[in-house]
């Protein structure tokens, strides 16, 4: 087995060390990669929107079929480019990338095909954004209607946060096209679970949910950042909040998006908000999550393979059995370069702890000089992540973890899995 990942963060490196768990003999290729996935495999300095380039390598490397991990290059058509050449590529295409990519496209599917969720407008114009805004009154949300590195939705508790959050994005350009047009949504009370599921456009095979610590301070607190940390499982995520998920959320999405021709095939991962109505979606992305994919994984006890591999070849995943776990629990901790989720200035040289049984430590942000020193080079570092049977023992252990991590102005949190914890 020969498997070309595109991409070079946390979450890349999280499939290729589960890929090679699956399968010993899997032969590993990444573009561009990352140290920590040249330790398992073959990384090759080609970008992820480089496209000519990629079909080639997969074409010569004759792979058997080729993961997308990031959001941008599933944005420009690589799967479309793929499939042209006849070459097998997991993940939605440009026009299906759309649940993820546009959230108007998003929300207008959401309310057609009668999927929970909050109300929303969208807007162009910072004036009328902003009389939104004080007719909903706050709390209000304020979301880039394009892709922002996770950036781009804020949570506006008072009036005056949310026009700033309209005026960055509509006047200042903070987040360019991305920001070209915005929602202003209805603020929804609950918590948040995040539920992936691999699907054929038709048959859905969820994971277990994970939470996702967004905010950048401990108890929740300071601006968003692409993810602080995740762990799982969650209690609240129950087989009947689970199963209301796939019937209410992930079925009739797909059917929608079958009836608008545009079916999606790959990783579709519904962010939800748990209120007192129930389930209600906050966002989809249309591929793994980084850092619930580095938490979930090393959980998983099935072949990630074989299900990734029939949906790449645009087989039906109907002959595959539900999804088995291991007991216990996982907690991933994110260890972050100063500044994050600011402006990051990278180079400082890292030092991190061995892999045990145990803990694991995935690269995310990091470079190798041609001397071997390995330094930072983003802002969400490495990410570790620690099993236990308890929820409280992973805590521990992943935060010892993050700990030994050591480079100038490193920074995490250590209380991922409070909330859990706090229900227990």
């Amino acid at each position: 087995m020969k498997i070309l990942i595109v991409g070079g963060g946390g979450r890349e490196h999280a499939l290729a060390w589960k890929f090679r768990h699956d399968d010993p003999t899997c032969e590993i290729i990444a573009a561009p990669g990352n140290p920590g996935i040249a330790q398992i495999g073959r990384c090759v300095g080609i970008d992820v929107t480089n496209f000519p380039a990629l079909i080639t390598l997969a074409r010569t490397e004759r792979v058997d079929f080729t993961v997308v991990g990031p959001e941008g290059p599933l944005e420009a058509g690589i799967v479309d480019r793929f499939r042209e050449q006849g070459l097998a590529i997991f993940g939605p295409t440009r026009a299906a990338a759309r649940l993820e990519t546009s959230k108007r496209f998003a929300k207008e599917l959401m309310q057609a095909a009668g999927v929970p969720t909050a109300s929303a407008r969208t807007f162009t114009s910072a004036g009328a954004a902003r009389a939104e805004a004080r007719q909903l009154g706050a709390p209000v949300v304020i979301k880039a209607s394009g892709i922002a590195a996770g950036k781009g939705v804020i949570v506006a508790l008072t009036l005056a946060e949310a026009e700033q959050a309209i005026d960055s994005m509509l006047v200042d350009n903070a987040f360019g096209d991305a920001g070209a047009e915005v929602l202003v949504e209805e603020f929804m009370q609950g918590e948040e679970l995040s539920l992936f599921a691999l699907t054929d456009g038709t048959h859905v095979l969820p994971f277990i949910a994970a939470q996702d610590h967004k905010r950048i301070g401990e108890g929740d607190t300071g601006p968003n950042t692409g993810g602080m940390g995740a762990y799982a499982p969650v209690a609240l995520a129950t087989r009947e909040v689970m199963r209301g998920s796939v019937q209410g959320v992930f079925v009739p999405i797909l059917r929608a998006m079958r009836d608008a021709g545009c079916p999606f095939t790959g990783l579709l991962y519904a962010g939800l908000m748990l209120t007192k109505d129930g389930p209600k979606v906050v966002e989809f992305n249309c591929r793994f999550g980084d850092p619930e994919t580095q938490a979930l994984l090393p959980l998983m006890a099935s072949n990630l393979i074989e299900p990734m591999r029939a949906i790449a070849q645009r087989q039906t995943l109907a002959p595959f059995a539900p999804f088995t776990w291991y007991e216990g629990a996982s907690v991933t901790t994110v260890v972050a370069a100063a500044g994050y989720p600011g402006a990051v200035a990278g180079g400082d040289a890292i030092a991190l702890p061995d892999d045990t049984e145990d803990v694991t430590v995935f690269h995310a942000g990091t470079t190798r000089h041609a001397d071997g020193t390995l330094v930072t080079s983003g802002g969400r570092v490495v990410a570790v992540t620690a099993l236990a049977p308890t929820i409280a023992e992973a805590q521990q252990r992943s935060a010892a973890g993050a700990t030994a991590v050591r480079f100038d102005g490193s920074q995490f949190r250590h209380d991922i899995g409070w909330r859990e914890l706090a229900r227990a």
